[in-house]
C-alpha cells in the first residue's frame, strides 16, 4: 500500500515550520539568541535612573561596577516577551548583586541612618 500523502496542500513558508519542530519562530517577539538586546527610549532612561539610584545607595562602590551591574542585569531578561516589569526586576536582581558585593542592605536613598 501506497504511504499517504496530503493532497492539495502547497508548500508555504508557515508549512515549512511545522515540518521542523525544533525551528525557531521568525515572529519579532521571538528573538533568536544571536540577537542583542535593542532597549526602546524609556528602558535607556531607566537604566540610567536605576544606575544613578544605585550609585548613592551604594556609594563604597565603583560607578563602572554599578553599571556593569545593571546592565547585566537588564541583559538577563533581553529574551522576556513582557517588557513592563523588567526595570523593577533588573533594579531587584542588581540591588542583590551589589549588596552581595559589599556585604550589606543598601540606604534608600532619603533614608537618615
Amino acid at each position: 500500500m501506497a504511504p499517504a500523502t496530503l493532497q492539495g496542500a502547497e508548500r508555504t513558508e508557515a508549512s515549512s515550520a511545522m515540518e521542523d519542530p525544533g525551528a525557531r519562530p521568525t515572529e519579532p517577539w521571538s528573538p533568536t539568541p544571536t540577537e542583542q538586546w535593542s532597549p526602546t527610549p524609556e528602558e535607556l532612561a531607566s537604566v540610567r535612573t536605576t544606575v544613578a539610584r544605585l550609585k548613592a545607595a551604594y556609594p563604597a562602590v565603583d560607578a563602572d561596577t554599578v553599571e556593569a551591574t545593571v546592565r547585566a542585569a537588564y541583559d538577563s531578561f533581553r529574551q522576556a516577551r513582557v517588557r513592563k516589569y523588567v526595570p523593577i526586576l533588573a533594579e531587584r536582581r542588581s540591588r542583590k548583586a551589589l549588596a552581595a558585593v559589599v556585604g550589606r542592605t543598601p540606604n534608600v536613598v532619603g533614608d537618615a541612618p
